[in-house]
């Protein structure tokens, strides 16, 4: 089994490597491929990835290269896991925004739109070389923003499942605070990429006995604090709705406390300067501690039980992941990209049932979901009106008056990643 990883210079790869080294049984890869433009970056990441895989007796070969098109040649399967522009461009999704008094942030707002006008061309272009290098072969998004990346890769007619790891690391927080294992939960997680909700949590499966009452009585303060969100609003709710929310409903006091401390693309630019040089140490044969604070948590493990399941080597039968909506959420078009609860095979990916959802997150998800449609206009077809409507239909922008000073700085900041520009 070949599976190559785009975008193999990320400093967060040693995660993933070391999930997929856990997890051999259940996805017994031979043959791992880091692809990434920056060679120096490859060999800093790619020898700790081999020391990590000998370290746990791993027999796979880890090969590294900058060649896109040797890297997905006869691949089983391709994770997505690239950053357009680097920390960089990140850094001024993070800060134009704060000039208009709107929240700066890589993925959702004007930042996320940023963010999906350089990533989605990209991801097409190379979604395209896999299909031509081997038509079998799936992809595993997890380039942010992954509901937009994840619609222009199914609109083209790829076999592009999505993947966040919100899911996942609330699974686990839950099964903590429960003393359970987290094998022993499910989550009825319903939503659009980074904006989801947890409506219940049940034990054993999708039709166990829901203890979110429990849990939120019990641990809210804790969740609450974690969320960065008032108790009260939880106990009003009755869901956990994912981090992300917090940029909706506490938008104004997150913009507040964006402008007043460093942005998180310099924090995660400083870190990646000193895992690098961690990585360079030839005595390093394990992830370190400081990963930890990179984000993407449980991602690796996400990441290979989808992996497993898509090409029948084992996995989940039921895993949190983005695709289509089909009818699942009967208030969104078919052709949206919803996260959601899905069975997932050989075959793909396929929603289960959703029971009915609050018209309080409905709404929300509807204004969202358009917001996508237009933004992924953009992407395809360019043009300054094409930004703007994407930009005034979103939620944390709305006003029309920053919409058009947006579209400009938006436009300003991002020329050389905009061909029609």
């Amino acid at each position: 089994m070949k599976l190559t990883v785009v975008g193999g210079g990320s400093t967060y790869t040693p995660e993933l490597v070391d999930g997929l080294a856990r997890l051999r049984d259940t996805l017994p890869v031979e043959d791992l491929v880091l692809m990434d433009p920056a060679q120096d970056r490859l060999d800093l990441v790619g020898g700790l990835a081999r020391r990590i895989f000998a370290r746990q007796d791993h027999a796979g070969r880890i090969t590294t290269t900058t060649d896109l098109d040797e890297a997905v040649d006869g691949a089983d399967a391709v994770l997505l896991q690239l950053r357009v522009g680097g920390q960089a461009a990140r850094e001024q999704d993070e800060t134009w925004p704060l000039e208009c008094g709107c929240v700066g942030q890589e993925t959702t707002g004007a930042g996320g739109l940023a963010k999906a006008l350089r990533t989605v061309p990209v991801v097409l272009d190379i979604a395209e070389r896999v299909r031509r290098a081997n038509p079998r072969a799936w992809i595993i998004d997890f380039t942010n923003p992954v509901g937009i990346v994840t619609r222009a890769l199914l609109q083209a007619g790829h076999k592009a499942v999505g993947l966040c790891n919100v899911a996942i690391g609330l699974q686990r927080k839950f099964a903590a605070l429960l003393s359970l294992e987290p094998s022993e939960l499910h989550l009825d997680h319903v939503g659009l990429n980074h904006l989801t909700w947890e409506t219940a949590v049940r034990l054993g499966g999708p039709e166990g006995e829901d203890v979110l009452p429990e849990l939120l009585g019990e641990h809210g303060d804790t969740i609450a604090a974690d969320l960065r969100l008032p108790r009260p609003l939880l106990d009003t709710l009755g869901v956990v709705p994912s981090y992300y929310l917090r940029y909706y409903y506490a938008h104004d006091e997150v913009v507040g406390e964006l402008r007043t401390k460093p942005s998180r693309a310099a924090e995660v630019a400083e870190m990646e300067r000193r895992l690098l040089a961690l990585y360079a140490d030839p005595a390093l044969d394990e992830k370190p501690e400081l990963l930890a604070g990179r984000g993407g948590a449980f991602y690796s493990e996400a990441a290979a039980d989808l992996a497993a399941a898509l090409l029948g080597g084992g996995g989940s039968p039921c895993q949190v992941v983005n695709i289509h909506n089909r009818g699942t959420l009967p208030f969104l078009p078919d052709d949206a990209v919803i996260e959601v609860q899905a069975a997932v095979g050989v075959k793909g990916a396929s929603p289960l049932p959703v029971r009915p959802v609050d018209p309080l997150y409905a709404g929300l998800m509807a204004d969202v979901t358009a917001y996508e449609e237009l933004a992924l206009q953009a992407a395809l077809h360019g043009g300054r009106d094409r930004v703007f409507r994407a930009l005034l239909s979103h939620p944390l922008v709305g006003q029309y008056a920053y919409a058009e000073t947006l579209t400009d700085r938006l436009i300003a900041h991002n020329r050389e990643h905009l061909a029609w520009a």
